[in-house]
């Protein structure tokens, strides 16, 4: 599939089939994230994947009842987690390049699954503490964000996208796109 069809087509995953992924996919996305750029190429990354329904059924208490990616990480035939090793990156001009390295990584994995007919969905709300102890997750690996993986049951519509002339600018900010 193009590159720039996967970006275009691909969306938030919520509802799942039960159907079990394959180990060789799971790898296949991992590779991928694998590849992502990073801070001084430290590779700061790290993946937990839980496809034991116990250990994935671990996860929920961290998740708030109101946050409707709960359902999807009940539904996925495997989860997830991915974490970062701040000690791997670096820090300039304030920025932690532990959370950027790992975001990219995570988009790469999300397009790598798209691409091979699995759904995602990047979560964020939920209590890390809670994930770190369900699941064994030591100190200091903090958790960038949690994603379900399976096959979709669902087809979401494109959500709306602001204007290319709303976010980029060229040579000034008086110039937009």
């Amino acid at each position: 599939m193009d590159i720039f069809q996967v970006i275009s087509d691909r969306r938030s995953i919520r509802k799942y089939k039960d159907t079990p992924v394959e180990r060789e996919k799971i790898e296949q996305v991992l590779n991928a994230a694998r590849l992502a750029p990073s801070w001084k190429n430290m590779q700061c990354w790290r993946f937990l994947v839980l496809t034991d329904p116990e250990r994935r059924a671990s996860l929920l208490q961290a998740f708030p009842d109101d946050n409707p990616g709960k359902k999807a990480i009940a539904m996925a035939p495997c989860v997830i987690v991915v974490c970062a090793d701040p000690a791997e990156s670096g820090v300039e001009n304030g920025i932690e390049y532990y959370i950027g390295d790992t975001a990219i990584a995570f988009e790469h994995l999300c397009l790598a699954a798209h691409g091979v007919g699995l759904g995602t969905c990047w979560m964020g709300w939920f209590d890390e503490a809670t994930i770190k102890a369900a699941v064994g997750i030591p100190e200091p690996i903090r958790i960038i964000g949690i994603t379900p993986l399976g096959y979709p049951d669902q087809e979401p519509k494109p959500r709306p996208r602001k204007e290319l002339s709303q976010i980029a600018f060229f040579e000034s900010w008086e110039a937009p796109c």
